[in-house]
């Protein structure tokens, strides 16, 4: 593609995800629904059999794994393809792709999938607002997410996303809450107001739009900028002229993105089941932290096909970092020098900073929909009643080679760390 000519969506929707990827009209009602808080009034209709769907799970010894075409389900997609859930005895069907949070969401609460990865802040919205019983079991990944800007633009840094159209992939993100504690920094104001309405110059129009939706978004200049999971930004680079604006994981040093989880209730009902579950998932963590570039190169397209992108795009979403000058010279990644982590890492450990940190930072972060649930909603307490400690715990003494891994802390105590922000 050459620097005069722009892609229509349809040529990056091909590139990304294939033709079967188009939302129809009740799809996108039910991604707007869920995106502004209606979790609850989608299920209301079965809330009252929810229990007999967790019942029914329970009975179901088969690992079912839902996941979006992110580099975030690693773990749960290297377990499956590496034969490691059938090493603990356990039976697992083939994993779904899902194309947006939404729907994922949708078929997790429904009991469709036993096993799946969330935006870290996801859980908390499900648990604590919409009182659905979701547990934390682990970390999928670390760092794993950018922003990047349109080539039509002449954004520079946060400042410059004043006056603009940026796109997330869910208001309970990781990359909301980041994006929105750079905003703030910089003296940018998050707005949500209509595609169309006119913006102060202060002042950075948010939209939500599922990941596979953004490169073609940014590339017919719908949007000025996204912040997403891989390998949708290597996508937008490579297909979409987009410009690396600034990694994720030089911001927040070894920040969560995407979590694992299941049903308490079926927690609760199968432990075994589960620790058999958790261990596999470590060990597709250890696998995938030492072999970056074959597990990229599995996952695409090209390999055995989890992620409908090409391998050189997954392997430069997992792989290309600190030795790029350019991301060096244009300011995408400053903190090499202290945080030494890559632009993404595999370690499993729920660090209960991380959680705090984020509880108090969806505060004072802007969305769409009724988020009275954080009122008063205190961060220790749901470091302790969201996440379940136990299973993650006896897998990653199963596999101490997780320790191993760049994004995990230093010191005497591995499963202990301080959250540490640099703009």
């Amino acid at each position: 593609m050459t620097e005069t000519t722009r892609p229509h969506d349809h040529d990056l929707h091909g590139a990304c995800c294939g033709g079967e990827d188009r939302i129809d009209t009740g799809r996108r009602q039910t991604i707007d629904m869920l995106a502004k808080g209606g979790l609850a009034a989608l299920l209301g209709g079965v809330a009252g059999a929810l229990p007999q769907v967790a019942r029914a799970a329970a009975d179901d010894d088969v690992v079912r794994i839902g996941y979006l075409p992110i580099t975030d389900a690693t773990p749960l997609l290297v377990a499956h393809a590496q034969g490691y859930f059938e090493d603990e005895g356990l039976k697992v069907a083939k994993p779904t792709l899902i194309r947006s949070w939404s729907a994922l969401i949708e078929g997790f609460a429904a009991g469709k999938f036993n096993l799946v990865h969330l935006l870290n802040p996801i859980p908390i919205w499900m648990r604590y607002n919409n009182k659905f019983p979701v547990k934390v079991m682990g970390w999928a990944h670390t760092n794993g997410s950018a922003i990047v800007v349109g080539k039509h633009t002449d954004i520079e840094d946060f400042k410059g996303l004043g006056g603009k159209q940026v796109a997330v992939p869910f208001w309970y993100s990781m990359h909301n809450i980041v994006l929105q504690y750079a905003l703030r920094a910089a003296g940018v104001k998050a707005v949500i107001k209509p595609q169309g309405a006119k913006l102060a110059p202060d002042e950075c129009n948010l939209q939500v739009l599922p990941p596979p939706e953004m490169p073609a978004a940014l590339a017919a200049r719908k949007i000025d900028a996204y912040i997403v999971a891989e390998p949708f930004n290597a996508l937008g680079e490579l297909k979409a002229g987009a410009r690396m604006l600034r990694f994720t994981g030089d911001m927040w040093k070894n920040h969560p993105c995407c979590v694992i989880c299941m049903n308490e209730q079926r927690v609760s009902a199968n432990p075994e089941w589960t620790q058999k579950a958790m261990n596999a998932l470590v060990r597709a963590s250890v696998y995938a932290s030492q072999n970056k570039e074959a597990v990229a190169k599995m996952l695409s397209k090209d390999g055995k096909g989890y992620l409908p992108a090409p391998a050189p795009v997954v392997v430069r979403g997992m792989t290309l970092y600190q030795d790029h000058k350019p991301y060096i010279e244009s300011g995408a990644i400053k903190n090499w020098d202290a945080f030494h982590n890559g632009r993404i890492d595999f370690q499993p450990w729920p660090y209960p900073s991380a959680t705090k940190f984020i509880v108090e930072q969806m505060n004072k972060t802007v969305v769409s929909g009724d988020d009275k649930f954080l009122d008063g909603l205190d961060p220790a307490f749901v470091a302790k009643d969201l996440v379940n400690y136990d299973h993650i715990r006896a897998a990653c003494e199963k596999y101490p080679e997780w320790k191993k891994d760049p994004s995990v802390s230093g010191g005497d105590n591995p499963y202990v760390r301080e959250e540490v922000i640099k703009l």
